[in-house]
């Protein structure tokens, strides 16, 4: 029993801090570079491929949640034990300062690189677009409510078996497609706190709102597909897991 958690607990240490590299790695060493920077498309799809590769490679073992907000939501459907909310979390929070620390040891190598924000998230003076703060609590809520609604939706009985990680990762490149230039897309607690610890204190400072609105996104969409999935609301996270398993021939 204790090395199924350890693995579980391994599986979200190394997804979390794969999602936090590759994506606000992308948008901290490649998004602005001369002349042959990914932009704005290019970090949506390195989120989004971050979920999506990690979903193949540990989503069997853990559920492939990487998100504080993920596991509360799945808690709230019914999909995600009880033991298993809180080592999860802790995995993800560590996993994601950890990868901020690696990004940051990386791009403080370049003479002449700027910290400036270090792709965290915003409200105000510090949301890309100058975006208050009521426009980025909802947008937050919205976006996580969604992608949680995917994800339940697409890991239930009835779904595709084996195929649910990219519906996954599309909808978080989607996401981020739309909601960059207001808070510079969390839906992510774990991944808001890496990058703002190491940004300073006014990030710091607004961390609250990327931690509330996902949370607050996330159970209600559990509880909503609590109810529209009922028949298949289990305290354990065996459906996902097995909605994410590859097919065997």
């Amino acid at each position: 029993m204790q090395d199924d958690m350890s693995r579980r607990v391994a599986a979200e240490f190394f997804g979390t801090f794969w999602l936090v590299f590759g994506g606000c790695g992308s948008a901290i060493l490649a998004a602005g570079f001369p002349n042959l920077g990914i932009g704005f498309l290019g970090v949506s799809f390195a989120f989004g491929l971050t979920v999506l590769t990690m979903a193949y490679a540990v989503g069997h073992i853990s559920g492939g949640h990487f998100n504080p907000a993920v596991t509360l939501g799945l808690w709230a459907a019914g999909r995600c034990a009880n033991k298993h909310v809180v080592p999860y979390v802790i995995a993800q929070v560590i996993a994601a300062i950890l990868a901020a620390g690696a990004l940051w040891i990386i791009a403080s190598g370049k003479p002449d690189w700027v910290a400036g924000g270090f792709a965290s998230n915003g409200y105000g003076d510090l949301s890309p677009g100058k975006y208050g703060l009521a426009a980025c609590l909802m947008t937050e809520i919205l976006a996580t409510f969604f992608f949680l609604f995917i994800i339940i939706g697409t890991t239930s009985r009835g779904a595709a078996a084996g195929f649910a990680g990219i519906p996954i990762g599309l909808a978080l490149t989607l996401i981020h497609l739309i909601t960059i230039p207001v808070t510079n897309t969390s839906v992510n607690p774990a991944r808001s706190t890496g990058p703002a610890l190491f940004a300073g204190t006014a990030y710091i400072g607004q961390l609250w709102l990327f931690w509330v609105a996902p949370i607050v996104g996330a159970v209600i969409a559990g509880l909503l597909t609590r109810w529209m999935y009922e028949q298949e609301a289990i305290l354990e996270t065996t459906v996902v897991e097995e909605r994410l398993s590859v097919p065997r021939r």
